[in-house]
């Protein structure tokens, strides 16, 4: 008798890739996969019912998940509602870094283990970041722009408004996590001097690569300074007003995180007044970003619609990761990711 699986993607992660690394994980084990993509990112996920980021209906997953013994998805929401009323479903596995689609609580209450992709798509974020923080330091988004607009301006060659160079700079780097140590490690080949602020990085993780500091010497040390930080009560607004006027005039501030993290109101007021130099942004508070944005108009900027997560390795490491768990459910294996071991019994 075969295992019924759902196979729920997108347009980044199509459902064949899901299907494909699915039958590949169970091996010789019969599978009926089922197929359906939702919109994202075409339509952005959002909040549904009492999940976060999620993309599609709860209905249309009720209606998706009938006699589904596993589901494999990025964005597809799991909530009290979708879990009552599909009794069949015994594992959920989501291609995300972090089950934010999920209600952990009801989940484990209707004993579903909830599997997780960590690190899928940390070396694309790194390269991401790093081509922020080069286009930012050498003012690669202003110059883009003029040049679009058939202007060509000799004076960015004056010295006031050159570019630096990350040899011998001094970047900070708050949080050293899979993305961060990844930064760290090219930025340190490159010849900068890195730091880093992150209360649970283990010392040995920094030898020859970064030093460790406080928040304050990061900040009034670094002409670079990137985010890494994941969005807690501690982290949330962690960088405004006063941490972007103890940076050293001039300096760049990188942000392929999270919005939340950061002022941006305080980044374009430093950005017009010359306390930053420029600045790299993937991330920002409200997404898409307004018509009306000050960061549109605000000099030295370099934006990118939150893609840093996005390459075509991604799509299939996320699909492997999960396919991975539910190859190990099917053989009566310990899980690996699984957000919420309670749910095992």
């Amino acid at each position: 008798m075969s295992t019924t699986v759902l196979a729920a993607g997108n347009h980044f992660i199509d459902p064949r890739l899901f299907t494909e690394a699915v039958r590949a994980a169970a091996g010789d084990t019969p599978l009926d996969v089922r197929e359906i993509r939702f919109d994202w990112p075409h339509t952005p996920f959002g909040p549904v019912a009492e999940v976060i980021e999620a993309s599609g209906s709860e209905e249309e997953m009720i209606e998706a998940l009938q006699g589904v013994e596993i589901c494999v998805t990025e964005h597809g929401p799991l909530t009290e509602r979708i879990l009552a009323h599909c009794p069949d479903l015994k594992l959920f596995c989501t291609s995300r870094g972090g089950p934010v689609n999920a209600n952990l609580e009801a989940a484990t209450r209707h004993g579903v283990p909830v599997c997780y992709a960590p690190g899928r798509n940390a070396t694309a974020t790194a390269e991401h970041t790093l081509t922020l923080m080069l286009a930012a330091a050498r003012g690669v988004g202003d110059t883009h722009t003029d040049l679009r607009r058939g202007v060509w301006r000799g004076d960015y060659y004056d010295y006031d408004n050159c570019g630096i160079e990350i040899d011998g700079a001094t970047v900070g780097l708050i949080g050293f996590g899979a993305i961060g140590s990844r930064v760290a490690k090219v930025l340190a080949a490159m010849g900068a001097r890195v730091l880093v602020h992150d209360p649970y990085v283990r010392p040995e993780a920094l030898a020859g690569i970064a030093e460790q500091v406080s928040l304050d010497e990061l900040l009034t040390r670094s002409r670079i300074v990137s985010l890494h930080a994941r969005v807690t009560e501690e982290t949330r607004g962690m960088i405004g007003r006063a941490q972007i006027a103890a940076m050293p005039r001039g300096a760049i501030l990188v942000n392929c995180a999270r919005g939340a993290l950061l002022d941006y109101d305080a980044v374009c007021d430093a950005l017009d007044s010359g306390q930053l130099a420029g600045a790299g942004f993937d991330v920002f508070p409200e997404e898409p970003l307004p018509a009306d944005s000050r960061l549109l108009t605000a000099p030295g900027v370099v934006l990118t619609p939150h893609i840093a997560g996005g390459s075509q390795q991604v799509a299939h490491k996320a699909a492997r990761i999960v396919a991975e768990e539910v190859g190990r459910y099917l053989r009566g294996e310990s899980l690996v990711h699984c957000a919420n071991p309670a749910a095992l019994g």
